[in-house]
């Protein structure tokens, strides 16, 4: 075994993916940000976030681990959570439904279905919870998807979300979890088949 699972989403996971997710407040920022992971840090307002959504509504992602290490996560929560959204070309006309805020994945485990199987686990969540509608910006490009804290609209499409709100660059995506089947598969069977390797993080390349 693998020692593979799911687990709910920590504040301490998510700098274990890319350096440029630690403390990232991108959507949770009230001032106008960079279309850009990143674009604003602070590592302590993310920890008092996290704190406050807990308190207020649970559980707000899933993180894909082997040995403890995280490898990927999902970061959702209802939109008034995100204030960032304020400033974006559409808004959700829900702010009380779920937004998706971000998918990541570490580059050495992309390309093996690990974004299809920690959506499923955060459908499946909000399913369970009595949600009716999630949300999602996409990012049509996807040249650009690996920096954008957006997630890419092909692999929305992909798995049943459709435009809501169209927008040439970042269109709205919704997806009914009133007329989503319940999830059945075991999703912890399905992480540990994924052949994606395990790899130790490499240390970030120096800047000079």
């Amino acid at each position: 075994m693998s020692g593979r699972r799911l687990a709910p989403l920590g504040v301490a996971d998510i700098a274990q993916v890319d350096d440029v997710c630690a403390g990232c407040m991108y959507w949770e920022s009230v001032a106008v940000q960079e279309f850009v992971c990143g674009s604003t840090c602070d590592e302590e307002a993310q920890r008092e976030w996290f704190r406050r959504v807990h308190e207020e509504w649970g559980e707000c992602g899933r993180a894909a681990t082997a040995n403890g290490e995280v490898f990927g996560f999902i970061k959702y929560a209802p939109v008034e959570y995100f204030p960032q959204t304020a400033h974006l070309p559409v808004r959700p006309p829900d702010p009380d439904a779920p937004l998706i805020a971000c998918l990541h994945i570490r580059d050495n485990a992309r390309r093996h279905g690990l974004g299809r199987l920690l959506l499923h686990a955060a459908l499946r969540d909000m399913h369970g919870r009595g949600e009716r509608r999630v949300w999602a910006y996409a990012l049509a490009n996807p040249a650009d998807v690996r920096v954008s804290p957006m997630v890419g609209m092909d692999f929305l499409l992909r798995n049943g979300f459709t435009v809501e709100r169209p927008h040439p660059a970042y269109p709205l995506m919704r997806l009914d979890l009133r007329s989503l089947a319940v999830i059945t598969e075991n999703l912890e069977a399905v992480l540990e088949s994924l052949r994606a390797p395990l790899l130790r993080r490499m240390p970030s390349p120096t800047v000079e």
